[in-house]
């Protein structure tokens, strides 16, 4: 997942240290950090391009060598959303662990049609621009989903 453009600041974690700081953003929260959402996790941070639920459930069920049901990866990816472990890029219906877990803002994707790639923006302006557009027209908003569809530099060029 490439990262473009930044109007505040955060920690960018790999690795081992990315799934330590989605363990403590997600216990922080309240929540438990089992040995399956850590799989989940893991599973999620190992894909560059956005992984569907499926595709995790998959991998997790080979590795284990027994079924993982997607329904149980679903609630899992869907409860890392909600704490800013992961990110849902909702067009094509998949996830990328977020690279700063626990810092709460609003993406912007440029999800490629030709590769799946999909390159996340920080822009807390447009975001705020959208929020306001919406609370102008009596609306309350949970979060902003920006998916902007076409093709990446490599796949145009």
């Amino acid at each position: 997942m490439a990262s473009l453009k930044h109007d505040h600041t955060h920690h960018e974690h790999r690795g081992a240290d990315l799934v330590a700081a989605a363990e403590t953003a997600l216990t922080e929260a309240g929540e438990q950090w089992t040995g399956m959402r850590q799989s989940v996790f893991e599973e999620l941070a190992r894909h560059e391009r956005p992984a569907s639920a499926y595709d995790i459930a998959d991998n997790l069920s080979r590795a284990r060598g027994k079924r993982v049901a997607p329904n149980s990866v679903y609630r899992i990816l869907d409860l890392f959303v909600t704490n800013n472990l992961a990110l849902r890029v909702e067009s094509a219906n998949a996830f990328l662990a977020n690279s700063h877990p626990g810092c709460a803002h609003d993406c912007i994707f440029l999800v490629c049609d030709e590769c799946g790639e999909a390159t996340h923006i920080d822009h807390d302006g447009v975001s705020r621009e959208v929020r306001g557009v919406a609370s102008a027209a009596g609306f309350r908003t949970r979060r902003p989903v920006i998916e902007v569809r076409g093709l990446c530099a490599a796949c145009a060029g």
